[in-house]
């Protein structure tokens, strides 16, 4: 299967570069230099992944990120800055970004980066008839149902419209039910290449996961905060 990709930067020698070294990786490639025209592609076709640099003219990449989520574009957004600033990066993720990378990078790195994120979420397309989906492995809890092969989770029968890190983030805590988790355990396990501590990150994603699953962000039924040490799943029903 080809992969359809968007890479989005002003700077052309830099689409250049990318298009040619993902292309010789099989990736089909589309490209835009500025932010309205990454939206219009993005709003038109179906992309795989999405590399988008923040500073762009115009929209810049928070905001395209950020109009692509409220429009239920769901591709994953593989962020690219200049900036080293913390605020850049979790400001990124809580827009709706999956990841990000800090120029200068190498090709070999962003190839490996845009594996990485494909390879987690290359079941995300598939789709399944109620009664196909009866016969697939589901996890549950409480009132969410999980399917792993097929990357769906419902919350009282509704689906999720959750980003392929907050599905993986979602399915490694029911997995790990019940057991207390460090952020750094949770940032392990889910990313699952070196994001040198950035914990933060584990933070921003369980936010969004409460805002779509607990009937109360203030006081959540299924993701509790262990103070001081990470994050436990449970079920709504234990006292």
């Amino acid at each position: 299967m080809a992969y359809k990709l968007l890479i989005v930067d002003d700077e052309e020698s830099i689409i250049t570069l990318l298009t040619y070294n993902l292309e010789k990786e099989g990736y089909t490639v589309d490209s835009a230099g500025d932010g309205q025209a990454a939206v219009d592609l993005a709003m038109t076709h179906a992309y795989d992944l999405i590399v988008l640099d923040l500073m762009l003219p115009g929209m810049d990449g928070l905001e395209v990120c950020r109009h692509l989520r409220e429009q239920k574009v769901n591709a994953p957004i593989l962020m690219l800055t200049a900036k080293d600033e913390e605020f850049d990066k979790v400001l990124g993720l809580e827009l709706g970004a999956d990841d990000y990378m800090t120029k200068p990078f190498s090709p070999r790195e962003l190839i490996a980066r845009v594996r990485a994120i494909i390879r987690r979420v290359e079941q995300a397309g598939a789709t399944t008839s109620p009664d196909m989906r009866a016969d697939q492995e589901k996890k549950t809890l409480g009132d969410i149902d999980i399917y792993p092969d097929y990357y769906e989770a419902y919350v009282n029968g509704d689906q999720l419209e959750l980003t392929p890190k907050e599905f993986e983030l979602l399915l490694y805590l029911m997995n790990h039910r019940g057991r207390v988790l460090t952020r750094d355990q949770l940032l392990n396990a889910v990313w699952n290449y070196e994001f040198v501590g950035d914990t933060r990150i584990v933070d921003v994603h369980i936010s969004h996961l409460r805002e779509k699953i607990e009937p109360e962000t203030k006081k959540p039924a299924y993701i509790k905060t262990v103070r001081g040490i990470g994050y436990k799943m449970e079920s709504p029903d234990k006292p």
